[in-house]
């Protein structure tokens, strides 16, 4: 090999290392600082990263696969995945009376409009499991006012009428609902 050729590889071996070692150290500096220990469920160990995140309307980590709703107990907040992680709209939500316990869900029943048990008229609902009767799933309120004040066990996740509306698009029967804290 010619001193020229030689030159020119070791420039070459010399920029793919460094460019790899950027990477590494890019990847090492957004790893999460806590690994899954076995036994943990996937939903405990999305929560706590999602806690210990910057910006809290990231998608939080091991929160599944796949084209999913993603719903935070913890934080209120909804994230509609697409295929690659790709999260194409997240937003807050205000909870019912009853929440469902962390699990992975199914889409099983939607109504374009209803009244739920608080009394509110409400559209684009979208079920997904119940609890002890009470059916929970996601709505929103067809109108601004303040839901009546009552004692009344509901299991209504409230998200605005836009948001109702992606939502009602996004999470079809059968799709995927991941339920984290």
């Amino acid at each position: 090999m010619a001193p020229r050729n030689a030159a020119f590889v070791t420039a070459l071996t010399t920029a793919a290392l460094a460019t790899v070692g950027f990477l590494a150290y890019q990847a090492s500096a957004t790893a999460p600082a806590t690994m899954t220990h076995a036994g943990t469920t996937p939903a405990a160990t999305a929560s706590a990263h999602l806690r210990n995140q910057r910006n809290p309307t990231d998608l939080p980590p091991a929160s599944g696969t796949g084209p999913r709703v993603v719903y935070s107990l913890d934080n209120n907040r909804v994230w509609l995945v697409a295929p690659g992680d790709r999260v194409i709209r997240t937003f807050e939500v205000t909870p019912g009376t009853i929440d469902p316990t962390p699990d992975v869900y199914a889409v099983t029943s939607r109504s374009g409009a209803a009244t739920g048990t608080d009394g509110t008229p409400i559209e684009h609902v979208v079920r997904f499991t119940s609890v002890d009767g009470i059916a929970i799933g996601f709505s929103a309120a067809v109108t601004d006012t303040a839901p009546p004040t009552t004692t009344v066990r509901t299991g209504g996740i409230r998200q605005s009428r836009a948001d109702g509306d992606v939502m009602w698009t996004f999470a079809t029967i059968g799709a995927t609902v991941a339920v984290i804290h």
